[in-house]
């Protein structure tokens, strides 16, 4: 059984990095070639000519078609082929063709069902059209480790204050209680911390004058997106309740993509309820990346302990309960589309 539900859409790639040049991505165990057409739309085909099994990705665009670089056989958006060199007859072949979208900044992919692509809503950021809130556009960060490994993390707001001391925690708040619930295929953490000082990113955005309440909030959505709802309210002045004027809010969207059973791409962008600056941008980019970097270092190293140790069995503790519940929407969505298909009564 596969590790990954298919009907479902996932971030491909960038939409900055895809051109009118043939772009090779994997996703899910399967090579893709992407590229813009003419009319400013996305295609994604199965990067393998069936002749040869050359990537088409190696090929030239000509239109909106790809033209195999080994004997010329040329295929459209669909996945037709449309021509053959050299011989009257095309061949009835064809590669397989993706639903694509474009959506906040990304390329999204559709590798189940065709026909379910359209009736699955894209995840909706309110904050991302929200002239209130500026962008700060980040990274495709690869880790060699597995997507749910990474999804893990990003339902877990217990690690901070062991692995981002000097970013986003520190050692004092390692006991504070952390929530959680699940709404449907949606998991939500969180945890407030009240009469704290402000961490370290938040240092010299704004002045509160003293301390700060300050929360995250995890919302994971399956199978691949995360959106980190983060900040600080000066202490007293009722954000537990809801009242975040004045605060300081930011969003980390993390989007994953899964490559292969050891291998994803972690793309992430920072919403925030301030202007950007060169230099608010610039410090808050690095520090993202540092971040992310602390994580990466630690999913990896497990990575490769758990691939050296096949019969091993996780200790569950009481900071995994967000975890489990995520793995569990991931575990049912995978065997709704492995059920076999019923028939009618008769």
């Amino acid at each position: 059984m596969a590790s990954y539900p298919k009907n479902a859409w996932y971030p491909l790639t960038w939409a900055r990095d895809v051109s009118r040049k043939l772009l090779h991505r994997r996703v899910l165990g399967e090579d893709i070639v992407v590229y813009q057409m003419e009319n400013g739309d996305y295609a994604a085909l199965e990067d393998a000519c069936p002749h040869k099994m050359v990537p088409l990705s190696m090929g030239t665009l000509r239109g909106d078609t790809i033209e195999c670089g080994y004997h010329g056989l040329t295929f459209n958006c669909e996945g037709t082929c449309t021509a053959a060199p050299g011989q009257p007859r095309i061949p009835g072949v064809r590669v397989r063709s993706f639903p694509v979208k474009h959506h906040v900044g990304l390329v999204w992919i559709w590798m189940g069902d065709p026909a379910n692509a359209e009736a699955t809503p894209l995840i909706d950021i309110p904050q991302y059209n929200d002239p209130a809130f500026s962008l700060l556009e980040g990274d495709a960060l690869p880790l060699a480790a597995n997507y749910l490994s990474l999804a893990d993390n990003l339902c877990d707001p217990t690690h901070v204050g062991f692995v981002h001391k000097t970013t986003l925690s520190n050692s004092s708040y390692q006991e504070i209680p952390v929530f959680h619930k699940q709404e449907g295929s949606m998991v939500v953490t969180w945890r407030w911390i009240i009469d704290s000082t402000l961490i370290p990113l938040f240092e010299g955005i704004k002045d509160f004058g003293g301390n700060v309440d300050r929360w995250h909030y995890y919302y994971y959505h399956a199978p691949c997106v995360a959106i980190v709802d983060f900040g600080s309210a000066k202490t007293g002045t009722g954000a537990p309740e809801g009242h975040r004027e004045g605060s300081i809010e930011m969003y980390a969207c993390h989007f994953i993509t899964p490559v292969d059973e050891h291998n994803c791409i972690q793309h992430w962008f920072i919403l925030k309820n301030m202007p950007g600056t060169p230099e608010l941008d610039a410090r808050l980019e690095a520090m993202e990346r540092f971040v992310l970097n602390e994580d990466k270092v630690l999913l990896e190293a497990a990575e490769a302990n758990e691939r050296k140790r096949p019969g091993w069995k996780p200790l569950r503790i009481a900071s995994d309960a967000s975890s489990v519940k995520m793995r569990k929407i991931v575990s049912n969505m995978i065997e709704a589309e492995n059920m076999p298909a019923t028939s009618p009564s008769l």
